[in-house]
């Protein structure tokens, strides 16, 4: 019961956070979460065929400084590889962004990368509630 409640209250406060945010930085999250996942595409392509990175998420600061980009990565076998790779590269992401969405924009922000793992988690939800692996409750 906790677990749904402490969900919900997630939920609703990522509602209220989503108002929070002005027209222009949830303008700007759209757009820079659609050139990286174009990017990551072609890069993932190139580096690490047969894997996908999709960008989840991207939240930007108020004064539109800095920008935490939420990625997934499949499989997971390369997970942390692909996700060391693509914090070496942050420079080459950050001039992407500085050609496409932020040319009109006075400063290209600075980007910070974050693993998402809620979809994994999702899946581990599913498989239990199913009867597969390891289920604490039975």
């Amino acid at each position: 019961m906790f677990l749904i409640t402490k969900k919900y209250s997630n939920f609703t406060s990522l509602i209220n956070r989503r108002k929070l945010d002005s027209n222009r930085q949830q303008k700007v999250s759209k757009l820079f979460q659609e050139d990286l996942a174009e990017a990551f595409r072609k890069w993932a392509v190139q580096e690490f065929p047969g894997n996908l990175i999709s960008v989840t998420e991207v939240k930007v600061t108020p004064d539109l400084g800095v920008s935490k980009i939420y990625v997934s990565i499949f499989p997971n076998n390369k997970k942390e590889e692909i996700f060391k790779a693509i914090k070496e590269n942050i420079p080459f992401f950050r001039g992407i962004l500085s050609n496409g969405a932020s040319k009109e924009m006075r400063i290209t922000p600075e980007l910070i990368f974050i693993l998402d793992n809620s979809l994994d988690e999702i899946d581990k939800i599913d498989k239990a509630l199913k009867g597969e692996g390891n289920n604490p409750i039975l």
